[in-house]
């Protein structure tokens, strides 16, 4: 199972301790999303912006990493460094590393680079991951789809495109023939966000390589397994 940003339902999302809950629960990988800041810090954060006290929100391309890492998030939680959350996972689980922020794949390839952390990396912006497969080839790649999105029609010939490990299709997604067909071309097939215990073991019995889930607890009950073991 994939702890969607950590466990958000009990945690400030993509925060350390969102992180630690999942990996107490026995999740097999964590995902997380980054940006970087003006002098190149890759942080954990799913939007392009934060809310600063006393003022509108701000992007945090704009911000250096000393202001930023004095943000406060719900709970008195702050924007933690990607090298930190694999620091904390190295060992324990896989990390996904959904790049959302603008040119900032080298950033990214220097972090985990510098890290003993098994990760791979994954996109809505092919061409980031296109620009990844060029700088670290040796890095696992995956590309994300929306529900609706026509690329789902050939995602064999998507995976050749940009060499990619794995295909996260939203839940809407997926049907047998499109697990036979990211199979056929040698992906994995990792769904999202999958909350539900009877689509849980729906998308198990067409045989997805993993669930990406806000509830680690409930999908490893839906699938007959101990999340915290």
């Amino acid at each position: 199972m994939v702890a969607h940003r950590g466990a958000p339902r009990q945690r400030t999302e993509n925060t350390l301790t969102a992180f630690e809950l999942a990996l107490e629960q026995g999740a097999d990988a964590i995902e997380l999303d980054v940006h970087a800041t003006a002098d190149r810090v890759v942080v954990v954060h799913h939007d392009a912006d934060v809310g600063v006290q006393g003022a509108s929100r701000r992007p945090i391309a704009s911000m250096r990493w000393d202001e930023l890492q004095r943000v406060e998030l719900a709970r008195g939680e702050h924007v933690p460094p990607l090298h930190a959350v694999l620091a904390l996972a190295a060992g324990r689980a896989r990390v996904y590393v959904e790049i959302k922020g603008a040119s900032i794949e080298r950033a990214v390839v220097d972090v985990i680079r510098e890290s003993s952390a098994d990760c791979a990396v994954h996109s809505f912006d092919h061409a980031a991951i296109a620009v990844m497969r060029s700088l670290a080839p040796d890095l696992p790649r995956g590309l994300l789809l929306d529900d609706g999105d026509p690329h789902a029609r050939d995602v064999g010939a998507l995976v050749a495109k940009y060499g990619a490990r794995d295909l996260w299709p939203h839940r809407g997604l997926v049907d047998e023939r499109l697990v036979n067909d990211a199979h056929g071309a040698s992906a994995r097939v990792v769904v999202w966000t999958v909350n539900d215990r009877r689509l849980a073991r729906r998308l198990a019995s067409l045989g997805v390589d993993a669930l990406c889930t806000d509830d680690l607890p409930l999908v490893g009950a839906a699938l007959g397994s101990d999340p915290a073991g």
